[in-house]
């Protein structure tokens, strides 16, 4: 089962149980996914779907973060809510350790020796982590960190 027919099940299941937030953040993944097959014009693969869920992630966190800002605690709350139900469907986080290994492993690859380095070493990081859920953001602290010295 494709993640698409998984999270058309769920939206039923969430039908059925009468879950109107699930149901709501579902809907919302759905029409997302069907306008990027439109854009496309033809099937997702799963890795194309993988990115759209975490690129919905990262917009339901910097939301977060501007509403934590504005002291709207309920709004950041209910973003924090479809974070969790998108997350269901992305593999699991990459640890510290893990995103470290591949930062001082694209370091090793690339032979970064500088900042001016940075964009092929995070190139390389992301790819060593190909198959996680890596947070960009810390990558690229981990590689600032690692080429600052």
């Amino acid at each position: 089962m494709t993640l698409v027919d998984q999270i058309v099940a769920d939206i039923t299941t969430a039908m059925k149980a009468k879950d109107a937030d699930r149901l709501s953040t579902l809907r919302m993944v759905k029409a997302n996914l069907m306008n990027r097959k439109i854009e496309k014009g033809s099937e997702l693969t799963d890795e194309e779907v993988q990115k759209a869920l975490q690129s919905l992630v990262k917009q339901r966190k910097d939301s977060i973060e501007q509403y934590e800002k504005a002291g709207r605690a309920e709004l950041a709350a209910k973003e924090a809510a479809e974070v969790a139900v998108i997350e269901e469907y992305l593999p699991g986080a990459a640890s510290p350790e893990e995103i470290e290994k591949a930062v001082g492993d694209a370091v090793t690859a690339t032979g970064a020796t500088s900042m001016k380095d940075m964009g092929l070493v995070m190139k390389a990081a992301l790819a060593n982590l190909a198959g996680k859920n890596a947070d960009g953001k810390a990558v690229s602290e981990a590689v600032k960190a690692k080429l600052n010295g």
